[in-house]
C-alpha cells in the first residue's frame, strides 16, 4: 500500500531478541503488547510473537539493537501425545 511518496512495509508480528524470555515478558507487558507464542532460541535469546504488528513495532523500538535480523535457528516443534 502506498500513499504519496510514503510506502507502507508491513511488520511482522514476530520478533527475535538476544534476552532472556523474563525480559520478554516484562517488557511487553510495560508496553501493553500482547504476546501470542513465545520461545527460547537455541543459540540464546528468544522468539516473540505478538498479537498484531502495532505490539510487534512497539518492542521492536524498545528492544533496539537487541533485536535480532536475519535467519535465526529454532527448535523444531514437537506434538506431545
Amino acid at each position: 500500500m502506498t500513499t504519496g511518496t510514503d510506502t507502507v512495509v508491513p511488520i511482522s508480528r514476530a520478533v527475535n531478541v538476544s534476552v532472556e524470555q523474563p525480559q520478554v515478558v516484562a517488557m511487553c507487558k510495560k508496553h501493553g503488547a500482547i504476546i501470542s507464542a513465545i520461545e527460547t532460541l537455541p543459540s540464546g535469546g528468544t522468539r516473540v510473537v505478538l498479537m498484531n504488528s502495532a505490539d510487534a513495532a512497539k518492542i521492536i523500538k524498545a528492544f533496539g539493537s537487541k533485536v535480532l535480523t536475519g535467519t535465526v535457528a529454532r527448535t523444531h516443534w514437537m506434538r506431545a501425545v
